[in-house]
């Protein structure tokens, strides 16, 4: 790894910046600025960034929906491209809304919800314990988190009353997650990168028991990709929910929309 020694000016953070890489360097040097406590500190910052490091991860935040959202090492990072899912969800929550954010990685998709809307029960869970306690820091006192798989470590009561059901779940076909930037590919959980063969595996699994845990007229709101998008939607069908896809063109995102029968 490159040691840098303090003092380090803003030039020459954007010099080594650009020369790893960076392509927004004059604006990440500008947030490792803004963060480092110390000299020493920003010199260790820029030696894991140059190293390849995620910028958030060498932060310690990421930027989400306007919040800044905790990040610990080895934690999949939000994208901004979620926001649109985020957006989706809180124009179809009730007042009160009982919100489930399964695969929740930092939490970020649970904190903006019950941040942001008059009244959220909110509980999230994750099979990673190292995104486990990132969550937990990300919602405390807005929420509850599980580490378990997917529906598992819910409690039971929960069942038919989730109005808002979020779940990011992976969907990178197995044999492409060797193609993914190394920002992620290295240094994010691979669980939070791989949906199987086609990239839809852990959607099936959630599909599958999505419509015991949702409230009457309650919605499952997964993201995918633009080609996976026809059959994704299918899935979310087969599950006995009414299925829709809503596109962002802005934030090139694509999310499924799944919402159960509403009572005659």
């Amino acid at each position: 790894m490159q040691e840098f020694a303090p003092p380090l000016t803003f030039a020459t953070l954007v010099t080594a910046l650009r020369a790893a890489g960076c392509v927004f360097a004059e604006d990440e040097a500008e947030l490792l600025l803004g963060t480092a406590a110390d000299p020493a500190g920003l010199a260790a910052m820029l030696e894991r960034r140059v190293a390849g490091h995620p910028l958030e991860h060498v932060l310690g935040w990421a930027e989400f929906c306007g919040m800044r959202i905790a990040v610990d090492p080895g934690v999949f990072v939000p994208r901004r491209r979620t926001e649109f899912l985020v957006r989706q969800a809180a124009a179809l929550a009730p007042d009160p809304a009982v919100v489930v954010d399964l695969c929740c990685g930092t939490g970020a998709l649970g904190r903006v919800l019950a941040s942001t809307l008059p009244h959220v029960e909110l509980h999230a869970a994750d099979v990673e314990p190292a995104a486990v306690r990132c969550a937990r820091r990300n919602v405390a006192g807005l929420g509850t988190v599980y580490e378990g798989d997917l529906f598992a470590p819910l409690p039971r009561s929960l069942r038919g009353r989730v109005d808002v059901l979020l779940a990011n779940v992976p969907y990178v076909p197995t044999e492409d997650v060797g193609l993914l930037p190394a920002e992620a590919r290295v240094h994010e959980p691979r669980v939070a990168l791989d949906g199987g063969g086609d990239g839809l595996d852990v959607l099936r699994r959630v599909v599958g028991e999505a419509a015991d845990w949702l409230a009457p007229g309650g919605s499952l709101l997964v993201e995918t990709s633009e080609r996976q998008a026809p059959e994704a939607e299918e899935t979310v069908r087969s599950g006995g929910l009414a299925a829709r896809v809503v596109v962002s063109d802005e934030l090139y995102a694509t999310v499924v929309i799944g919402t159960g029968p509403r009572p005659a």
